[in-house]
């Protein structure tokens, strides 16, 4: 679940091993740069963390967020 605090949108996700979740990062990327809207984002062998914000609203939750994150579950779920 996607959770709301400090004007992001913030989710881990967690994944069999790093080649799956390295796999869920490039298809995120490639839905990101269709947006242009990319997250922050970190990994860790098989974690990745995510933080959605616009830098263009004043580091805050906008729309596009909202819809790349609905994206970005989409993606894990057909996992």
């Amino acid at each position: 679940m996607w959770k709301e605090a400090d004007n992001q949108l913030k989710r881990s996700f967690e994944f069999k091993d790093f080649v799956e979740a390295f796999t869920f990062m490039t298809e995120v990327a490639f839905v990101a740069e269709k947006m242009n809207h990319h997250p922050n984002w970190s990994n860790v062998y098989n974690k990745v963390d995510i933080l959605l914000f616009t830098h263009e609203a004043n580091n805050s939750i906008t729309e596009k967020d909202l819809k790349l994150s609905k994206e970005i579950d989409r993606i894990f779920n057909k996992k």
